[in-house]
């Protein structure tokens, strides 16, 4: 059973406004990792209940990186407690990609037990998360709509009222500078 969280108005207040304006987003990037509903529910349950218990404490400074990051973690232990694949299931989608790249996403989301892959997973999930929290808001903002989410540049400029360009321009700065911080684990994995 979890603790009843305390909270002034004002926190109240801002935890409410917080969950109205980022609830549709983060189920749509839990969905998108999680493909049970019920799962993804819970993942995103559990996200709020810990926002709502840190805001208790303080305040967050960049609160949807800070969401995000969390989702991002519970997704990860979501695949760990997660039953392993039966080898009829693994052998037919392995001849499915046979000819496929390697995928980040294999890395970031395998639900392997491996101690070493498991600790690569949660270093990547780490510097992503810190590299967007380097970024301006903005440029974060439109990355993460864009890039992650998977919202057009048309969606957002008519949502926020900001230029279809200033919207590219944006993304295109934050992946510029994405691409800088994240050089170093890039160069780990790919040399």
């Amino acid at each position: 059973m979890q603790n009843t969280i305390v909270l002034s108005a004002a926190q109240h207040t801002a935890i409410t406004d917080t969950v109205r304006r980022e609830r549709r987003r983060l189920l749509d990037y839990i969905r998108r990792r999680v493909p049970n509903e019920d799962d993804a529910e819970d993942i995103l349950q559990d996200v709020f209940y810990q926002f709502a218990s840190t805001m208790q404490d303080g305040v967050i400074s960049q609160t949807s990186s800070w969401l995000y990051r969390v989702a991002g973690n519970r997704i990860i232990d979501w695949y760990r407690k997660k039953k392993t694949d039966t080898f009829s299931s693994v052998s037919s989608k392995s001849s499915q990609n046979e000819d496929d790249d390697f995928n980040i996403e294999d890395l970031l989301f395998d639900d392997s037990a491996m101690p070493d892959q498991v600790l690569e997973r949660e270093m990547v999930w780490d510097e992503i998360s810190s590299a967007l929290d380097e970024l301006p808001d903005e440029q974060r903002e439109a990355f993460i709509e864009q890039e992650i989410e998977g919202r057009s540049f048309k969606e957002l400029s008519e949502e926020t009222g900001v230029p279809i360009n200033t919207l590219i321009s944006r993304k295109r700065y934050a992946v510029l500078s994405l691409r800088e911080q994240l050089r170093d684990l890039y160069d780990q994995f790919f040399e």
